[in-house]
């Protein structure tokens, strides 16, 4: 039976039973498919953006405007692509943002970086995120609160404390004295700004976390089935912690690039970033319930957001007609969502249908014993996603 369901499944029809090969799915319903249908939405939101604002929208100022203010939002939807895949929630993102902004911009922090090296001020941004990451893992994974309660109080803890440490005023970091750091946040090579640059070696290096190595496989099967991963010797809330501290060192890079681009630390910084990084990780084709998930997705999502809010400005549109915008693509990409995971479950129940004779039987087992999802194999949707 094993050997026959094998070849079945692998090979084609075996010999004498009749069975037909399963039929793939079409190329849209893969990652290659959805992060197509991201680039015509990109491409057409630029058409538009033509139409309306003609020379404009084209001036090489205004892609780089794009790029720039795509980047900060965009560092920290890379870390949350990686905890909504791992099955979790981060709504304490923009509040970390802004206690990052706010500590490593205090004095006593800038005087360090003086008789130092202005690396001191990045460093201490992106601890103060990890440890903020750190709390929320812990509280979650051991605590066992559930994610969206623990993220709202760090939310609401992690803003009022950097309202308290500025006592809610903006704190500068002087250009003339930090000249290292802003030659590195505030500059550019090659005409290219290097926030962008940093946005690109974040996104390119989550990539290859997510995809070619075995936290990112293990990333994956915590989201899908976290039962079935601690069966097969997965830490799950070992691992749950590390995504939040990842999500939490995104926050401190991006609170150090928005003292960058503004010269200023701030308890308001990071406003709405958590709504902000949701909506781009759901556009960029992340499962909400966790288990699937793409880097490319993600950056096309920030950028087709940012494009959105820039034809708006262009054409002299209100902040309110865009909000509206935005939730109606955040509505229809979770329809979309709900129905591509739809016919993504129809097709496995026909495979196993097809291959073993009963929709609950599980390959290779013994015959007439029926699968759980405590015990089920751990698999990913669409295979390995951005592997294709």
């Amino acid at each position: 039976m094993k050997a026959d369901t094998v070849a079945s499944r692998e090979t084609g029809p075996a010999p004498g039973t009749g069975r037909t090969k399963d039929a793939k799915p079409g190329l849209m319903s893969g990652p290659v498919g959805r992060n197509l249908g991201l680039v015509i939405a990109l491409a057409i939101l630029c058409a538009v953006g033509i139409v309306t604002a003609g020379d404009r929208f084209l001036a090489l100022d205004n892609a780089l405007t794009i790029l720039r203010l795509a980047s900060v939002i965009g560092v920290v939807s890379i870390g949350m692509t990686f905890v909504i895949i791992g099955g979790g929630i981060d709504l304490s993102v923009g509040a970390l943002v802004a206690l990052s902004s706010v500590w490593a911009t205090t004095i006593a922090t800038q005087a360090m970086a003086q008789d130092t090296h202005w690396i001191v001020i990045v460093v201490t941004a992106v601890a103060v995120g990890a440890v903020g990451g750190l709390v929320n893992g812990v509280v979650i994974a051991y605590g066992k609160v559930a994610a969206f309660i623990a993220t709202l109080a760090m939310l609401a803890s992690a803003r009022g404390l950097a309202e308290m440490i500025s006592n809610r005023r903006t704190q500068i970091l002087e250009p003339r004295e930090h000249r290292g750091f802003y030659g590195v946040f505030g500059g550019d090579v090659l005409g290219v700004p290097t926030l962008v640059i940093i946005f690109a070696l974040v996104a390119v290096l989550g990539w290859v976390v997510l995809n070619r190595t075995t936290f990112g496989r293990r990333t994956f099967a915590v989201g899908g089935n976290a039962e079935a991963a601690r069966l097969a010797g997965i830490r799950v809330q070992r691992h749950t912690v590390w995504l939040y501290v990842l999500s939490g060192v995104t926050c401190g890079i991006a609170g150090a690039m928005l003292i960058g681009r503004t010269t200023t630390g701030s308890s308001t910084h990071g406003t709405l970033y958590e709504l902000d990084a949701i909506a781009a990780v759901v556009i960029g084709g992340t499962l909400l319930v966790g288990g699937r998930g793409t880097i490319v997705g993600t950056v096309l999502g920030v950028l087709i957001f940012t494009t959105l809010g820039n034809v708006f400005t262009l054409n002299n549109l209100s902040s309110s007609a865009q909000a509206v915008a935005r939730g109606v693509i955040i509505v229809l990409a979770v329809l979309l969502q709900q129905r591509v995971a739809a016919g993504g479950f129809r097709r496995r129940r026909r495979a196993a249908a097809t291959s073993t004779g009963s929709p609950t039987t599980t390959p290779g087992a013994p015959a007439g014993e029926v699968s759980t999802n405590a015990t089920a194999p751990v698999v990913r949707d669409e295979g390995d996603d951005e592997r294709s």
